[in-house]
């Protein structure tokens, strides 16, 4: 089911959180975002091919998918990016995604199909025009992946994070905002802990952040924080957070 993040008349964010059935061969639960801009569409982060069908089905109601300009992909975890194949084949589309990833990209693909393609991401980030607006790749390096990217709106404020802040909780949980800060950092804290690498790039993140005007930080998992005050409350979170290498020692480096 397509929920709107937000929408003017002409601009429009919409989540799709549902589209991985809850426990379905044990996948994780994730979320499809599809940004419309007076008649130019991108997806973030479109998945893998559990989501695909249900994905192209989904978007009709505010773009026609053969339509699409772009594919934004944070970093190249097949829940990311696995159903590109049929995208690259079905649309005229082309894939955005970290430069250090792209020449992995095409094993997800058949022989040439990602040829002229992809566009890489360049480590400092980048702007890309989608009709008469601007969504910006801002680095988010190791938040999980080496070369990972989280993508902002200027239209609509909102930035759309990938892994970093991801919750794991259910379908029906993921398609509402967090309302209470302490006791949804229990749903956070373990997958946070191993998959993000240090406070040190926590803090650098947060400190860059800090720089935009957002009203939402979106995940890729779970559930979104909404409004400055809570926007506020994720971020110095993040800046505080213990996890990754700082938690590792030589009792995890042991022969078994």
């Amino acid at each position: 089911m397509a929920k709107e993040l937000f929408n003017n008349g002409h601009h429009a964010c919409i989540v799709f959180s549902d589209l991985v059935e809850d426990n379905a061969s044990g996948a994780v639960q994730s979320n499809q975002f599809l940004v419309v801009t007076d008649g130019h569409g991108a997806l973030i982060d479109p998945g893998g091919n559990m989501t695909y069908n249900a994905l192209m089905l989904g978007m009709g109601k505010y773009f026609h998918f053969k339509k699409l300009e772009y594919i934004f992909a944070s970093h190249q975890d097949p829940d990311i990016v696995a159903s590109i194949n049929k995208w690259l084949v079905g649309t005229e589309c082309k894939v955005v995604a970290p430069k250090i990833w792209e020449r992995f990209l095409p094993h997800f693909c058949g022989v040439g199909n990602t040829e002229d393609r992809i566009i890489g991401i360049p480590d400092e980030g980048m702007d890309i025009a989608l009709g008469n607006t601007t969504i910006k790749a801002i680095p988010a390096h190791f938040l999980h992946s080496e070369g990972n990217f989280q993508f902002y709106d200027v239209a609509s404020k909102i930035l759309f994070s990938g892994d970093l802040g991801a919750s794991l909780v259910s379908n029906e949980l993921a398609s509402s905002p967090v309302e209470n800060f302490e006791t949804h950092i229990g749903a956070m804290l373990p997958f946070h802990q191993r998959y993000m690498v240090s406070n040190k790039i926590c803090r650098y993140w947060a400190h860059m952040v800090r720089q935009l005007e957002i009203e939402a930080i979106v995940p890729q998992h779970g559930r979104p924080f909404v409004g400055k005050e809570m926007v506020d409350r994720f971020i110095t979170w993040v800046e505080n957070l213990e996890c990754g290498v700082d938690l590792f020692t030589q009792q995890n480096y042991r022969i078994p």
